[in-house]
């Protein structure tokens, strides 16, 4: 019976305004800490498209030997400071596999993705390989992703 009078008053506590607020109050704060995070998983889902876009990109150009589009994946100022590389003339690369996808900090906004590179020179006709440990660092401002990195260090 006692319960019963409580159960009553609490119920009807909440019916009132009080409880209604109360209510109201903990429902938005429910709601607004389910959106703040629900954007952190957002903001990594965009970082990862424009990354992998970024990374394929990259790789299209190396493998087809567009080795002028692949530096331009390097950010401006290092272009300016490094020269394209000599031992890019006559380079035909036969392989390009991911060894280890991206693995990516959205805190940093970099990207660490390590690759095997088949190549060879087309007047030795030797296969070489190397393991390039790639380095990608996000630029909001530019909306675009850098490689950090630089073109592998292929030899002749």
């Amino acid at each position: 019976m006692i319960s019963q009078v409580i159960l009553k008053s609490r119920i009807a506590s909440y019916a009132s305004g009080a409880g209604r607020r109360r209510l109201g109050s903990f429902t938005a704060g429910v709601l607004a800490l389910s959106l703040l995070a629900g954007c952190n998983p957002v903001k990594q889902d965009r970082l990862s498209d424009r990354l992998q876009n970024a990374t394929n990109g990259y790789q299209t150009a190396l493998r087809w030997g567009y080795f002028e589009n692949a530096y331009g994946y390097l950010h401006p100022d290092q272009r300016d400071k490094t020269p394209m590389p000599d031992t890019l003339t006559g380079l035909r690369l036969t392989g390009y596999d991911v060894i280890q996808s991206p693995v990516m900090d959205t805190e940093a906004e970099t990207a660490t993705q390590i690759v095997a590179i088949d190549y060879l020179y087309e007047d030795r006709q030797v296969v070489k390989q190397l393991k390039d440990r790639q380095r990608w660092r996000y630029d909001a401002e530019k909306n675009t992703w850098w490689l950090e990195s630089g073109l592998p260090a292929f030899e002749r």
